[in-house]
């Protein structure tokens, strides 16, 4: 079998999974992503660049599989999305801080997420202040840019805002489409993904939806999402290495 011929099987398998599963291009960047940050549970910190790389690659990887399954992306309306991102990451960050001085539990307050780790690690403490350092530094903020802002839209504002209005046939439901449940349900959820900043997850999420509700387009969120992690990495970075501000390691 030569190389077009496993190109195009491959391609018919991918198609056989879409119809089957219409959910899965979706889904699937966003389960990649996910099982690739596993690995950071190795507590391996020499080894974190080359997880960051992973997971930056697989979530892609993951995309571009399903890349023909995928709904329009819409536009991206770049300077509402820079505009947008300045705003929520300022929120994110210094929200925060006024959650911690209103008593509020900064670690997720669930059995199922046990004690909080050290959420003011400084990863120079195990890697020095250099090129290892920075390497971690550069391809983590490149994967928050890029590979999560993709994967995460993807599931968030692309399937599960629909799907959480009509499950079975969420394909039919208008991207952008407004309900009370789905926009109050997708925002209690992102909890659980951001486990360590719970509670401004939150009012972020909040903030995402009404993007999309407002201009019912993917790339725009992914692009506002994207940003807004570049914004707020960036800052971190600015204040616990610039600034010696040690509280800002709580967002890395």
């Amino acid at each position: 079998m030569d190389a077009n011929q496993r190109r195009a099987e491959n391609g018919g398998r991918v198609e056989r999974l879409a119809r089957a599963r219409p959910d899965l291009p979706f889904i699937a960047p966003f389960m990649v992503y996910l099982l690739l940050l596993a690995l950071k549970e190795l507590d391996a910190p020499h080894w974190d660049w080359l997880f960051t790389l992973l997971r930056t690659v697989g979530g892609a990887a993951a995309i571009w599989v399903f890349r023909k399954h995928l709904p329009p992306w819409g536009k991206p309306h770049w300077r509402l999305a820079t505009a947008a991102a300045v705003l929520v990451a300022a929120g994110w960050y210094y929200g925060q801080y006024l959650f911690n001085w209103l008593g509020v539990p900064h670690w997720m307050p669930l059995p199922l997420f046990g004690d909080a780790p050290d959420l003011f690690k400084d990863p120079r403490d195990e890697l020095g202040d250099g090129p290892a350092f920075w390497t971690m530094v550069t391809l983590r903020i490149l994967c928050a840019s890029t590979t999560v802002a993709f994967v995460e839209e993807l599931f968030w504002r692309a399937f599960l805002l629909r799907a959480l209005i009509d499950w079975d046939d969420f394909e039919r439901v208008p991207l952008g489409k407004f309900t009370w449940r789905s926009f109050l349900l997708t925002a209690l959820i992102s909890t659980l993904e951001h486990p360590a900043n719970w509670a401004v997850s939150i009012p972020c999420w909040f903030a995402f939806n009404g993007l999309m509700y407002w201009k019912k387009s993917v790339l725009f969120l992914v692009v506002t999402h994207g940003l807004t992690n570049l914004f707020l990495y960036v800052w971190v970075i600015y204040q616990a290495v610039g600034r010696g501000n040690a509280s800002a390691w709580m967002f890395w």
